[in-house]
């Protein structure tokens, strides 16, 4: 029989403010995200989160399958603005490998203001107009899918001892599949993958303006509500590359003034202060993650290239970091440096392909977890 002695998250996003557009209340709405476990336990906990609404939201049911989840015993929670609230622990057995149905129901005008955008192949939801957050299944003809993920924000799991939570921090690219791709190859291992990603994030700055909140907080203020991890080990750093492409001069565009864009060393006092001090001072490892090519991003220019490639040195050989996952080596073309391999490429000379997305996720997974297979770049190119 396991003995469960320890708290681990087993499945995290980050919170942030959603995409601005005409309609950002919703009523009568149900919301169910399905979530694999990556190991064993005998109760769960569950963070919902309303960080960046301005308004109280209520959830009058919120279900793990058919059991309730509750919060100081009650079934509906009102989620405050600018806070994290975490239910009561309930006893769920559940097995590596099962997938739990976390829904809940929101009856009244609810502003959707705290969520995430997040793609891969674990991270699906659905949602419904009308109450179904105990039904066995949402009714094909009145529910969609969604990659937003609102207000649920972190699940802990009751498990074994050597169980551990291992995060993943960034920007959209680590908002898109690399995560997902990692997990799948952690699965069967002791190891849970937490991301904590934005699209648009940046080091340094944020912006404040509706046309770009959705790009998320800055790292000063995203960090310390993030790594509120239960049975985190390590920490893989992924982030930088919008402090570098974003400022275009205020001629272009007022909200990208050029005062914006910082210096290499800055960025690298960003990231000790911001980031690896208080992670080490948690106990943390933290991993460092170059940041992959942008050659034809429409912003590109070689000072902008000149800063990634300081940048990526420093990542590299900075004794600051417990290793380096060379993400850039990992997709960058062999014949242009500067560039995608071929395939390796989204299209917008930006964002990884899905096979890229792939061999991130081996990147990562041969430097943390352990017995891993091995990964030949050259199967890809």
């Amino acid at each position: 029989m396991t003995d469960n002695s320890k708290w681990v998250a087993c499945w995290g996003n980050a919170t942030s403010i959603t995409n601005r557009r005409e309609a950002v209340y919703a009523k009568d709405l149900t919301l169910r995200y399905p979530v694999r476990m990556p190991f064993s336990g005998s109760q769960l906990r569950f963070r919902f989160s309303n960080l960046t609404g301005t308004e109280p939201v209520t959830l009058d049911k919120v279900f793990v399958g058919h059991t309730p989840i509750t919060f100081d015993g009650a079934r509906s929670v009102c989620l405050l603005p600018g806070k994290e609230t975490q239910s009561d622990a309930i006893s769920y057995p559940v097995n590596r490998g099962d997938t739990i149905d976390v829904s809940f129901y929101m009856a009244g005008y609810t502003q959707m203001n705290s969520g995430t955008l997040i793609t891969g192949p674990l991270s699906k939801g659905t949602y419904a107009y009308g109450d179904y957050a105990d039904a066995d299944e949402m009714p094909l003809n009145l529910s969609r899918n969604t990659n937003w993920f609102y207000f649920l924000n972190t699940i802990d799991v009751f498990t074994a001892s050597h169980n551990r939570a291992v995060v993943c921090y960034g920007d959209s690219i680590t908002a898109q599949s690399w995560p997902d791709y990692m997990a799948q190859l952690a699965f069967g291992s002791n190891t849970a993958v937490i991301r904590r990603a934005v699209s648009g994030t940046r080091i340094l700055r944020q912006y404040d303006c509706i046309t770009y909140q959705a790009y998320g907080l800055k790292g000063a203020t995203r960090f310390p509500v993030e790594m509120n991890v239960a049975g985190a080990t390590d920490l893989i750093i992924q982030h930088g590359i919008n402090d570098i492409i974003h400022p275009v001069g205020t001629d272009v565009n007022p909200f990208r003034p050029w005062s914006d864009l910082p210096t290499v060393e800055e960025m690298q006092q960003g990231v000790e202060n911001i980031y690896v001090k208080p992670a080490k001072a948690m106990g943390l490892k933290v991993w460092s993650g170059t940041l992959l090519p942008i050659y034809g991003w429409r912003t590109y220019n070689e000072d902008r290239e000149l800063m990634r490639q300081q940048f990526n040195e420093w990542l590299r050989t900075s004794p600051l970091f417990d290793g380096c996952i060379d993400f850039d080596a990992a997709v960058r073309s062999v014949t242009n440096p500067k560039a995608f391999a071929d395939g390796f490429d989204s299209g917008d000379h930006l964002h990884p392909s899905e096979r890229a997305y792939e061999a991130m996720a081996h990147a990562a997974a041969n430097k943390i977890i352990r017995s891993m297979p091995r990964y030949d770049h050259e199967e890809y190119l």
